[in-house]
């Protein structure tokens, strides 16, 4: 198995062999003119972060993902939800054509990736909320589980050491937890280093557990500057984050 090749990596070996199994439905989130609570725009002190303008909200039946919880993303970046047993049905081709022409490392490469994009730890991969429209290059994404005994601390640690390998290590790891909406849940940053690309990258995560299973929430970008540029939106979901 092929690991640790980093996400920046990662992004541009897609782009290379034009495997797109996360493509869902392509449909944004409506905005609805209203605010949700704890949502704000601008920025203050450091106990205070910025907080993305609000362009919509998903999770919600009807909304272009449907979740077992709601929150809202920041100004046009559009959401698309992940088939993901359309998804895995992909990876499992992938792996089968790479098993037969084990020569084949683009097929080997291409699976590895779409099953790395697709499971994480306990959780997979329900849908990505892209930057692109709105001017950076990064996503959130969300990742869904099955109900369990565990609680959201335990989930996102899960989450973030199934990233770890013999060529990426994970650093300063600070976890905290948060309350919105009703909801407790668990954040994470922390620092992902990869021996092969030899670059490091900034990382934040939340996780929180519903009656339908744990929800991670996960914040990716092209490089740092791109994740400093994005965490306001991430700011937005979290402190909008509720279960409906």
């Amino acid at each position: 198995m092929l690991v640790g090749v980093g996400r920046t990596g990662r992004a541009m070996a897609v782009a290379a062999v034009g495997v797109m199994v996360l493509t869902g439905c392509g449909e944004t989130a409506e905005p609805d003119g209203t605010a949700s609570p704890g949502a704000s725009a601008g920025s203050s002190s450091d106990t205070d972060p910025a907080v993305a303008k609000r362009g919509g909200s998903i999770g919600a039946a009807g909304s272009a993902c449907e979740l077992p919880v709601t929150f809202d993303i920041a100004e046009d970046w559009t959401a698309e939800a992940i088939d993901s047993a359309e998804a895995a049905a992909k990876v499992d081709e992938l792996e089968a054509e790479s098993s037969a022409d084990p020569d084949d490392l683009g097929k080997e490469v291409a699976a590895e990736i779409a099953d790395s994009m697709l499971r994480q730890g306990p959780v997979t991969a329900a849908c990505e909320v892209d930057a692109k429209p709105a001017g950076n290059i990064g996503f959130l994404r969300v990742w869904t589980g099955e109900p369990g005994d565990d609680d959201a601390r335990t989930v996102l640690e899960g989450f973030v050491t199934a990233e770890a390998s013999d060529v990426v290590s994970l650093d300063k790891q600070r976890y905290s937890a948060f309350r919105s909406g009703g909801v407790d849940g668990v954040e994470v940053a922390y620092l992902r280093t990869s021996e092969i690309l030899e670059e490091s990258s900034k990382e934040r995560a939340l996780a929180v557990v519903t009656p339908d299973g744990p929800v991670v929430l996960a914040l990716g970008g092209l490089d740092d500057e791109e994740h400093e540029a994005m965490l306001p939106a991430f700011e937005l979901a979290k402190r909008t984050l509720r279960v409906p």
